[in-house]
């Protein structure tokens, strides 16, 4: 088999290969790195409200997120309970307190989660062996997967200490671990029942809830449930479906802030600068081999075969500068999540949504680096 003219172009300079290569990576990193963060930025996001177990969800209209609500009156969930579909129903309490690390005693805000604790509706690991304490005064369990800065909350309790520390100038004592983890919202999480959230914060009314949840019967129709409810209940709270909950918040962080916006800018300006690297590559690889190419032409061959060999180069720079960024990307995953703790990790569709990209990015590169030789005219050159 005859290795292709392309491949010995690209390899004759070993030194502007390994140049060409290392801009294609270096643009692939930052796609990685802007997709990678905006991942974890909707996947932290939403992290509550999976774990939530319940088909309808309350909140008041002028809640922009769940980390960022505004109570609403507790009769709302009670009038839901009236409508046919609804089998029970669960108030939750939200609210940032300030935690007190009980090492080195400075201080953090921390998200505090209160419901009932006989009405269990958080799937996490940790929650149901320890909800029982959680009844007992002034008590709260602790996010495991919390940044670091809170204190080595965890390591105390398997030293099986007493931790006892502050949270909004009360102390309180940590009984038991959960897992959920950080997210753009909040640093830490701490969950404790309906009663010790209102000792926590006595400024807040025990009828203003900030997130009901409601629980339909077995076999009810869910779009129904929601015509209902939404019938039912006045405009001063919205009614979502889990599905709808969820979009909710993402939707929030898309569009509403500018961090969403941030991401999204960064992976297109990666896109442009691989685009800029790679026609500058191939553009001075088509000038330097202008008189081969008019030799070519002079001998008969047609614009279509100069224009599969540029195109030929574009991808295999595309793949080759694609391993790379792959390899330090994950590397850098790895690095961001334990400094985070924010859900950063590899995935088969980001990766393949970055090679497409690569390839796409290169193929543009081509096709305007390959007009400099089309209008090329053997008689112009020699």
């Amino acid at each position: 088999m005859k290795t292709p003219l392309s491949w010995l172009q690209l390899t004759h300079e070993k030194a502007r290969l390994i140049v060409a290569l290392a801009g294609i990576g270096f643009a692939d990193i930052l796609m990685f790195i802007q997709l990678g963060f905006q991942a974890a930025l909707f996947d932290s996001s939403v992290t509550l409200h999976r774990a939530l177990e319940g088909d309808v969800f309350l909140m008041s209209p002028q809640s922009d997120a769940l980390g960022f609500t505004e109570p609403f009156s507790q009769r709302r969930l009670y009038e839901s309970a009236a409508v046919e579909q609804v089998e029970s129903i669960v108030p939750i309490y939200l609210n940032f307190g300030s935690w007190k690390n009980p090492v080195e005693r400075n201080t953090r805000t921390i998200l505090t989660i209160g419901f009932n604790p006989a009405k269990n509706t958080l799937n996490l690991s940790g929650i149901k062996e320890n909800i029982d304490q959680v009844k007992l005064p002034d008590v709260v369990l602790f996010d495991a997967q919390s940044r670091t800065e809170f204190g080595p909350i965890p390591d105390l309790l398997q030293q099986n200490k007493t931790v006892k520390t502050e949270v909004s100038s009360r102390q309180v004592t940590v009984v038991g671990l959960f897992s959920l983890g950080a997210s753009f919202a909040a640093d830490g999480n701490i969950i404790t029942s309906d009663t010790n959230f209102l000792r926590l914060f006595p400024d807040r009314q025990k009828g203003l809830i900030d997130l009901g949840i409601i629980n339909l019967k077995p076999g009810a129709n869910l779009e129904l449930a929601l015509v209902n409810l939404r019938a039912k209940l006045p405009e001063d709270v919205q009614v979502f479906s889990k599905a709808e909950f969820i979009q909710a918040e993402i939707a929030y962080w898309q569009n509403a802030t500018a961090i969403g916006f941030i991401f999204t800018l960064g992976t297109a300006i990666g896109f442009v600068v691989g685009t800029v690297i790679v026609y500058q590559i191939l553009y001075t690889d088509v000038a330097n081999h202008l008189s081969e190419y008019a030799t070519l032409k002079a001998m008969g061959y047609q614009d279509s075969y100069f224009v599969m060999v540029v195109f030929q180069e574009a991808i295999i720079l595309a793949v080759l500068g694609f391993l790379p960024g792959y390899a330090i990307a994950t590397g850098l995953y790895t690095l961001a999540a334990g400094a985070t703790a924010l859900p950063l990790a590899m995935t088969a569709n980001r990766a393949t949504t970055v090679l497409i990209l690569t390839v796409i990015m290169c193929c543009i590169s081509g096709s305007i680096a390959i007009r400099k030789l089309s209008a090329a005219d053997p008689a112009d050159i020699f």
